[in-house]
């Protein structure tokens, strides 16, 4: 394994240098966190493929597909559709915002009284789903070099907190796009025709396993249709892939840069499943279906090899984990402590804060949540009930009032706050009914929030016209100062 080990290392020493590198080019607000919007087609393809393929679409596809056959590609397929249609419906006028985070789109859109509810919500999701991608470190660090699931937490979280404090949006791109290369090579290239030919073919894995393996809803229609529910609709919606297309050059490279990820998301979908399918043929009695990765990689790899897809899997638990990191600070900073300090009093004017000033408290907050996001991994231990809460509070609370104010003008403020509300409520409820990993919290959640959402916008006075035409003069990218979201906007009237 020593030569395995050293490219780990080698690896892991390159991301800390990128790091080092980020910091020297982050100087301001923008730089900092959305790498001053300017990523080109080929940049921000890599960045967004990197940050939804994390370690569930890694190791967790891979599983599903040792369980359900080609069908378990279904959990990631959803996820690249989500980032298609984000793309192509949406991205453009999200890119011409020029905003930093959900909640400032929906108090541009609603008029200034939607960010502080929305900002806790968001902030909870982005939090667990940091949480959940650093716990799986462990699974991780465990195969290379066995050691204790804290320890494994505790390296592999304080590197990425390491870089991304250090260099904040430009050190998680530039981390990203190797990330993105190393999967692309040690998954798509190396792994998926090495496991094929271990199964003797494809011919050999529909001779070893039951049809049902080949079967393309063999994982059941209701899955699916979950599936698409918490997973295509969150990548419409999180603050993690927000983010990352605030950092698009132009409309055009968030439009067809997006496509070109989601394509790519398609791919990885299927080679996961069928990786998961041969293991099936090799190895039937595994104690668990996320194992299924990690043998296949330990037993069946050459050395080199094996550490680069070892590698592979560290970056996709690496790429999420850091794009979660820092969507979560982003919202802690801007849209919960800047707002409560604003309450207070205690808030200083943005003219008196210069760019060092906004880089360094940015910085705090991705140090200190960083830090907390280790902690808790340590402390929990139930990785899918804690990502099932986030996604369903998402979904169930954010879902409605996002798109409604993309598409529908008559949306109102109270219409929005009482769909956060509702939607949010309805889903904590329902779970503590049916249980955290039942269906049927988000399916009554979501629909809640969208009748509660309708019903309060129309019996309600509709949003003021100065905002709604503030709102599209952003949308058409016409705004005079775009690069201040945080300029007052007119208040809608009571």
């Amino acid at each position: 394994m020593a030569v395995d080990y050293t490219v780990i290392v080698l690896y892991l020493a390159g991301m800390l240098a990128m790091g080092w590198w980020g910091m020297r080019r982050a100087r301001s607000k923008s730089e900092f966190l959305v790498a001053g919007r300017r990523l080109g087609p080929w940049m921000y393809s890599g960045t967004m493929a990197a940050i939804v393929l994390g370690g569930a679409s890694t190791i967790g596809g891979v599983g599903l597909g040792y369980k359900y056959g080609l069908s378990g590609a279904w959990m990631v397929i959803t996820i690249g559709l989500g980032l298609l249609a984000l793309s192509v419906f949406f991205s453009a006028r999200i890119a011409r915002l020029k905003v930093y985070t959900v909640s400032e789109m929906l108090d541009l859109r609603y008029g200034g009284r939607a960010g502080v509810i929305s900002g806790v919500v968001m902030w909870a999701y982005t939090l667990m789903l940091a949480v959940t991608s650093t716990i799986a470190y462990a699974t991780i660090f465990d195969v290379l070099f066995d050691l204790p699931r804290t320890l494994a937490i505790v390296l592999g979280g304080t590197i990425v907190v390491a870089y991304s404090t250090l260099g904040g949006m430009w050190s998680i791109t530039i981390t990203d796009m190797v990330q993105f290369v190393v999967k692309t090579i040690g998954v798509l290239l190396l792994l998926l025709p090495i496991a094929v030919v271990k199964a003797g073919g494809f011919a050999g894995m529909r001779a070893a396993l039951p049809s049902s393996y080949f079967e393309p809803l063999g994982i059941g229609g209701e899955t699916i249709f979950t599936y698409v529910l918490i997973y295509t609709f969150g990548m419409l919606i999180g603050q993690d892939i927000w983010q990352r297309v605030f950092t698009a050059r132009t409309d055009k490279v968030a439009k067809w840069g997006g496509t070109v990820a989601g394509t790519y998301c398609l791919l990885y979908a299927v080679a996961g499943a069928v990786i998961g399918t041969a293991a099936k043929v090799m190895y039937p009695s595994l104690p668990s279906a996320d194992a299924a990765f990690a043998t296949i990689v330990k037993d069946e790899l050459p050395m080199g090899v094996r550490g680069l897809v070892l590698a592979a899997a560290l970056a996709a638990v690496m790429s999420t984990s850091s794009g979660a990191l820092i969507a979560c600070a982003t919202v802690a900073n801007n849209d919960i402590w800047s707002r409560l300090r604003g309450l207070t009093g205690t808030a200083r004017n943005p003219e008196e804060l210069d760019d060092h000033d906004e880089v360094k408290g940015n910085r705090a907050f991705i140090l200190v949540m960083g830090v907390a996001v280790i902690l808790i991994a340590i402390a929990l231990n139930d990785v899918v009930q804690a990502l099932t809460v986030a996604y369903n509070l998402l979904v169930g609370g954010l879902l409605v009032p996002i798109l409604g104010g993309l598409l529908w003008r008559r949306g109102t403020v109270q219409g929005a706050l009482a769909a956060v509300g509702v939607g949010g409520l309805a889903v904590i409820g329902l779970m503590w009914t049916y249980g955290i990993l039942a269906n049927e919290p988000v399916y009554y959640g979501l629909l809640a929030s969208l009748a509660v959402y309708v019903i309060v916008s129309l019996a309600t006075r509709p949003t003021d016209a100065a905002v709604l035409a503030h709102w599209r003069a952003r949308l058409a990218g016409q705004d005079p100062d775009p690069e201040n979201p945080a300029a007052p906007v007119p208040a809608t009237t009571a």
